[in-house]
């Protein structure tokens, strides 16, 4: 946020939304598998439906915070999302994007088992020859803004969102 329009605090109290896509819960299963005792802490540290509440609330957002959970697509999700808010002044800014960390094998093993990782371990979407999904792991996120009031702002554009659409399958 520093480099590419203003300083995190200068959004305090600002109709800034925040938009993260997120869906599995790999940390709390660790913390529950190795009987760590709880805290305050870990108890909203490990719930996904809390991360965009917990970037929200550190600089005082006033926009919509919403974990979105959609499995694979839950970040474009977000940032759909986001795209929606803004266009309908809901927010004037969005930190939108998401994040996945495999900490443990449990679920790739279960989806091989279900058959739903490729087999080859390489991701062909959309390709004839694909064979199933590739899990990853990574964080991302966008700083969203209308065009217009960006130009307005003087900001640095690196990217124009022209359109985000969602369906099933």
């Amino acid at each position: 946020l520093q480099d590419a329009f203003i300083p995190l605090s200068a959004l305090k109290d600002t109709k800034s939304g925040v938009f993260i896509g997120i869906s599995h819960s790999d940390y709390a299963d660790m913390l529950a598998s190795h009987r760590i005792r709880g805290s305050a802490y870990q108890g909203t540290g490990s719930a996904t439906g809390v991360a965009s509440g917990r970037l929200s609330y550190m600089p005082g957002l006033k926009g919509p915070s919403v974990s979105v959970n959609t499995e694979q697509s839950s970040s474009m999700a977000a940032v759909h999302l986001a795209v929606q808010s803004i266009a309908h002044n809901e927010s004037s800014l969005c930190i939108a994007g998401g994040i996945n960390l495999i900490l443990s094998p449990k679920r790739s093993m279960d989806f091989t088992n279900a058959g739903m990782l490729s087999v080859d371990g390489r991701c062909k979407a959309f390709d004839s020859s694909a064979n199933g999904y590739v899990r990853g792991e990574g964080c991302g996120i966008l700083i969203l803004k209308s065009l217009q009031e960006a130009e307005r702002d003087q900001n640095r554009i690196l990217a124009v969102v022209r359109g985000t659409a969602m369906n099933q399958d």
